[in-house]
C-alpha cells in the first residue's frame, strides 16, 4: 500500500499550493472550469509560501503585498472551522479512517508542485531528494491537519517519473517568474490576469525565423511589453 492510499489528505488541506500558467491552463483544459472556479492570490510577505521557488505577483490594490498565484481554499464540508484545497474530495470517517480519506478531483492534470512533493533536486539538478514531511504544518490542534502518516522513503516514488516531475516543476516556474517580473513591470488589476496569462501562453510556440539569430546572441524571451496590445485591450 502506498504512503498516499487511505490517506485523509492532510497535505491538501495544510498548504496554499503555488501553480503556474501552465498548470492553470491545463486544468482549465481537462476541466472546463474558468480561472476563477479554482485560483485565488495568497499574500505572502513573509515568503513562506513562495519558499524561492514560486514567484511574486504585485496589483495597484495592494501593491506592498507579494501574492503567490495558487489553489483555492474552500470551508470543509467534513470538518468545521477548517479548509482544503477546492479539489480535494471528502470521504466521511469511518472507523478504519478516523480522519475520513481524501481524493483528489484532478489527479491526473494535478499542478507541477503536487507532482514534485516531497522531493527536490540535489545540488547537480540530477537526482531527488525526499525533503523531511513535519507532522504537523498549519494548526496543530486540529488533527486532520497533521500530514504523513510515516516518514517517506524511496521508495514510495517512481524512480522515472519523480525527476521528470521536478524538471517540469523547474522550467515551469522559471518561465513563470519571467511572467512575474514582465507583470510587475507595470501591474494591472487582479481582474485582467486571466487574460494577461492566456495571451503571454498564447504564444510560447513560434515559427523558425528566416534570418535566424547567431548561436552568440542571447534568446529573448517574445512576451508581450506592458503598454503594448494587452494593456489596450485589458483597459
Amino acid at each position: 500500500m502506498g504512503i498516499c492510499d487511505g490517506c485523509h489528505a492532510g497535505c491538501c488541506r495544510t498548504f496554499a499550493v503555488p501553480v503556474t500558467g501552465a498548470d492553470i491552463i491545463r486544468i482549465c483544459r481537462a476541466t472546463g472550469l474558468s480561472f476563477w472556479d479554482f485560483v485565488c492570490r495568497w499574500a505572502d510577505s513573509d515568503g513562506h509560501i513562495a519558499k524561492d521557488i514560486a514567484p511574486h505577483f504585485h496589483f495597484p490594490d495592494d501593491p506592498q503585498t507579494p501574492f503567490v498565484i495558487a489553489l483555492a481554499h474552500t470551508a470543509s464540508e467534513v470538518f468545521p472551522r477548517t479548509t482544503k484545497c477546492r479539489f480535494l474530495l471528502e470521504c466521511l470517517p469511518d472507523p478504519t479512517h478516523p480522519l475520513g480519506q481524501g481524493r483528489c478531483q484532478v489527479y491526473a492534470h494535478r499542478p507541477a508542485a503536487c507532482r514534485a512533493f516531497p522531493t527536490k533536486f540535489d545540488e547537480t539538478g540530477e537526482l531527488a531528494l525526499l525533503q523531511p514531511v513535519p507532522e504537523h504544518a498549519r494548526d496543530a490542534n486540529e488533527p486532520v491537519y497533521r500530514l504523513c502518516p510515516r516518514p517517506w522513503e524511496p521508495a514510495d516514488l517512481d524512480p522515472v517519473e519523480t525527476p521528470q516531475s521536478l524538471a517540469v516543476l523547474r522550467y515551469e516556474m522559471a518561465f513563470f517568474g519571467k511572467v512575474a517580473d514582465l507583470w510587475n513591470r507595470s501591474p494591472l488589476p487582479w481582474s485582467a490576469f486571466p487574460e494577461f496569462l492566456e495571451f503571454v501562453y498564447s504564444r510560447r510556440i513560434l515559427p523558425t525565423a528566416s534570418d535566424e539569430a547567431e548561436p552568440s546572441e542571447a534568446f529573448i524571451l517574445p512576451l508581450p511589453r506592458p503598454g503594448g496590445t494587452f494593456r489596450a485591450k485589458a483597459a
